[in-house]
């Protein structure tokens, strides 16, 4: 096989993307133990959370946008979540198709109940780091992101 040239930026950002992965991973394992007793996963919670932070009721499009999300599965997720009772619709005055999906008191509750099991869990894996090296990866992984959206490489373009 052949061997692959980066330049050293470029093999930085690709062994931190495989370790990102493997972070992403083991994130979202995790946040799916913790919130199993609440009838939800990492994927619902996140759902939960979009939906908590816009404040104002928001079509599914509109939630995947957010949340940076296919919208297929944001979708699938939220169908699953309003059978369960988490969420419902309601009449959308912009588009009569796209039906705005709306928190229901259990599922207030459930996002405020896995935010009380993540505090100390997060507050435990943050206090073995420096807080300027959090901030530090915060700013980073915001420039990434940034970069991404723009279609932007590290270093110099390739031909």
């Amino acid at each position: 096989m052949r061997k692959i040239k980066r330049t050293p930026c470029g093999q930085a950002l690709s062994d931190l993307m495989l370790d990102m992965f493997r972070l992403t991973s083991a994130i979202l394992a995790a946040g799916d133990r913790l919130t199993a007793p609440l009838g939800l996963t990492s994927a619902r919670w996140q759902v939960l959370g979009t939906i908590v932070r816009l404040e104002d009721a928001q079509p599914v499009a509109s939630l995947a946008r957010h949340m940076d999300a296919n919208r297929q599965n944001v979708q699938r997720i939220i169908n699953d979540m309003h059978k369960e009772g988490f969420v419902t619709f309601a009449a959308n005055p912009s588009h009569r198709r796209a039906q705005l999906v709306v928190l229901t008191d259990k599922g207030r509750e459930a996002y405020e109940a896995a935010m009380r099991l993540q505090a100390p869990w997060v507050n435990h894996l943050g206090s073995a780091l420096a807080l300027e090296d959090l901030q530090t990866m915060h700013q980073v992984v915001l420039a990434l992101r940034e970069t991404l959206a723009q279609g932007e490489q590290c270093g110099p373009k390739q031909a």
